[in-house]
């Protein structure tokens, strides 16, 4: 730990280490917002993983969330937005396809029967099963509960007479910042940064 004036570093690593800790760890589990240099909104990542990037210096806390970090001999609060230092250039890409990324697409949300669930009660179904020839594809998979992937089986959703709430896409910027936003709204300090 090194001190500076009034404020005081803790080295990342100690961060990373898993020192740090608030009661239950949910702190650290908080979304961030992450802006890039010009203040556009580029990505959503953790708290744990917003405090490293502050301290290795690559960013910079432009909102806290309340929340503290506490160490025997300092307190930090927990970011809820933060900026990157350096401009980077984010190129036009998709996301990586994911079962992560398939339920945050589709909002944790069972696409059959409009559901929404905790992540670990949600599975991935393959709306051409893939015995029929579907691919694992941001276009053939939904994020499904466990009994409508039980009743759909091996078929195809108009088979089992079972409709989708929506045509899967893939994960685009656009989808991005949609998933920003709604995020935000349980976070009132994003909402300036998210062009409302």
């Amino acid at each position: 730990m090194h001190n500076y004036g009034s404020t005081r570093y803790v080295p990342a690593a100690v961060i990373a280490g898993g020192v740090y800790h608030d009661g239950d760890g949910y702190a650290l589990h908080q979304p961030v917002l992450v802006l890039n240099a010009s203040y556009e909104p580029i990505n959503v990542c953790a708290a744990r993983r917003a405090i490293v990037l502050v301290l290795k210096g690559i960013a910079m806390t432009e909102e806290e969330n309340g929340h503290f970090l506490h160490a025997a001999r300092v307190a930090m609060r927990v970011p809820s937005v933060i900026r990157l230092l350096e401009y980077r250039r984010i190129p036009h890409q998709s996301r990586a396809l994911s079962r992560k990324n398939i339920l945050l697409r589709d909002r944790n949300t069972c696409q059959y029967c409009e559901t929404t669930l905790p992540s670990s009660e949600l599975t991935l179904d393959h709306v051409i099963p893939r015995s029929r020839g579907g691919l694992s594809t941001w276009e053939n998979l939904v994020a499904c509960c466990h009994p409508c992937n039980r009743r759909k089986g091996n078929q195809l959703p108009k088979e089992a007479n079972m409709m989708l709430m929506r045509e899967p896409r893939s994960f685009n910027l656009h989808t991005s910042r949609h998933i920003m936003r709604l995020m935000g709204h349980s976070d009132d300090k994003w909402r300036k940064y998210l062009f409302y």
